[in-house]
């Protein structure tokens, strides 16, 4: 089976891929489940484990969450950048991948663990969590992904979501069979970083099966290429949802900060949704681009940031209309203060989504730089209104300022876009326009039921669709493929995906 990848593009078993949509159903069950499974994981763990206990894991995995960023720096999306040029030979580059990584891991445990220990030389129990819990879980998270890297690649996501389902029933396991043991705390923190180790190895096993890694091929130096600008991007992007709370601890009480931590954290744990649909369209821009298919690759972007834009909206309507009723339900009447800072921040759901979009087309383009500095601006912004909104307006300036940072990234990202005025006409104004014109409808008509408004603008949305043409007849081709396979009981050999037109293969 290796000889499949040597040659690269043109020589890539190219029926082994899916289409598009497909890509997304994948990405939707996989990433439904294992959020589930993670969530459960960690309500089983913080039952068992006593508060002091959870405090300090909790600390410990924020450290994990981090260092695991830095194993990765923004090499990912370079590989898939050089991955999807002509003629590149998969083996050297996934073999450079991996050496890259390891070599990541190593210096990431030295700086990591250093600077735990300069900070926490007191804290004995933390420092102990961290080696146990660090150590094992990020070395898992590396290894998954290498995985689930290689499969985005060649996208066969089927093969990604699987391994991230493994690394989510290996975790509630082993914390359901540490419970029934009645370990201690420090073992339970094992058992949890090995969860993910052992998900790892599984992903690197399957990777070994189709592609083989050897660390005498020669080192793919493409990895190289602004390496910089991605791992400063991805560190932004971090940073971004975290420069709130950090920021506010200052200006307001820390009442008011409890009350836009309560708010922004659900549109920040939704956001994972719309990376559903990027992720199967993340390679096939990578490879429009490469294979100088420009009229493709537009193509695809705006039907990405239509698509994205459509499942955004349908994020925003429940919180922006029941967000009394959602606090209330999640939390408690006690935090009712957080339903309009809710209802406010809830708009971040549309706009991120959109500005995920904009913001692939800007990296698959190789304009990298771009990105990195719209994002480097929006946090210094940012940073600016945070500290000015929230010490004259308090809790509602500082979600104010969530939605205007993601506001000034939509300009930025729009502004630095090539076929700006295309993306604008096609996509950005037509579906903007018609969502707020019906979100102020609504709020116009007060007399209307929260559940009534919500029912009515979630139907306008869903007419949406039917009203963009193109959108449409895309659908149209990507429901005949899919009836095509229910009949035929198998995918038909040439099959339109999203974003496809129905002569083309497997978004190729």
């Amino acid at each position: 089976m290796n000889e499949n990848f040597e040659g690269g593009e043109e020589q890539v078993n190219k029926e082994k891929k899916n289409s598009i949509g497909s890509n997304i159903l994948h990405l939707f069950y996989s990433t439904a489940l294992s959020s589930i499974l993670n969530a459960a994981a960690l309500i089983v763990l913080a039952s068992y484990l006593q508060s002091n206990h959870y405090g300090v894991f909790s600390v410990a995995l924020a450290f994990a969450m981090i260092m695991g960023y830095f194993t990765d720096a923004g090499l990912s999306d370079i590989t898939l950048r050089e991955g999807s040029k002509p003629k590149v030979k998969l083996q050297e580059l996934i073999s450079s991948y991996v050496k890259m990584r390891l070599a990541l891991l190593v210096a990431t445990f030295f700086i990591g663990f250093s600077f735990i220990h300069m900070f926490n030389s007191s804290n004995g129990e933390l420092i102990r969590t961290a080696y146990y819990l660090i150590i094992p879980m990020v070395t898992g998270v590396a290894l998954q992904s290498i995985g689930t890297t290689f499969y985005q690649l060649i996208e066969k996501m089927q093969y990604y979501g699987l391994i991230r389902m493994v690394s989510s029933f290996c975790l509630v396991t082993a914390m359901v069979i540490g419970m029934g043991l009645q370990l201690n705390p420090l073992i339970m923190c094992a058992l949890y970083g090995f969860s993910y180790l052992t998900a790892g190895i599984f992903g690197l096993i399957l990777v070994m099966k189709d592609v083989s890694i050897r660390f005498s091929y020669p080192f793919h130096k493409g990895l190289f290429k602004n390496l910089g600008s991605f791992t400063l991007g991805g560190l932004l992007f971090v940073l971004l949802p975290h420069i709130g709370p950090i920021i506010l601890e200052k200006t307001i009480p820390i009442a008011a900060v409890g009350l836009f931590a309560v708010a922004y954290r659900i549109p920040q744990a939704l956001q994972q949704i719309p990376f559903i649909v990027a992720g199967a369209y993340y390679p096939v821009l990578f490879r429009s681009f490469q294979n100088q298919n420009l009229e493709r690759h537009l193509d695809h972007r705006i039907t990405q940031t239509k698509i994205m834009s459509l499942v955004g909206m349908m994020m925003v309507l429940p919180f922006f209309y029941l967000s009394e009723y959602v606090i209330k339900v999640l939390f408690g009447t006690e935090w009712l203060g957080a339903a309009f800072p809710l209802k406010v921040l809830s708009l971040m759901l549309l706009l991120q989504s959109i500005n995920i979009a904009l913001a692939d087309g800007l990296t698959t383009m190789e304009k990298q730089n771009f990105r990195t500095f719209i994002q480097f601006v929006t946090v210094i912004v940012g940073v600016g209104m945070y500290i000015t909104l929230s010490l004259s307006y308090g809790v509602i300036g500082a979600a104010i300022t969530g939605v205007a940072i993601e506001v000034l990234a939509l300009l930025g990202f729009w502004l630095c876009s090539p076929n700006r005025w295309v993306l604008f006409k096609k996509s950005l104004f037509p579906y903007l326009s018609y969502f707020f014109a019906g979100l102020f409808l609504m709020e116009w008509l007060e007399t209307f039921h929260a559940i009534l408004a919500l029912s009515l603008h979630s139907i306008l949305v869903l007419l949406l669709p039917l009203l963009d043409t193109e959108l449409r007849r895309k659908i149209t081709v990507y429901t005949q493929h899919w009836i095509l396979k229910y009949k035929q009981g198998r995918v038909p050999k040439h099959s339109g995906g999203v974003g496809n037109g129905p002569s083309k293969a497997n978004g190729s």
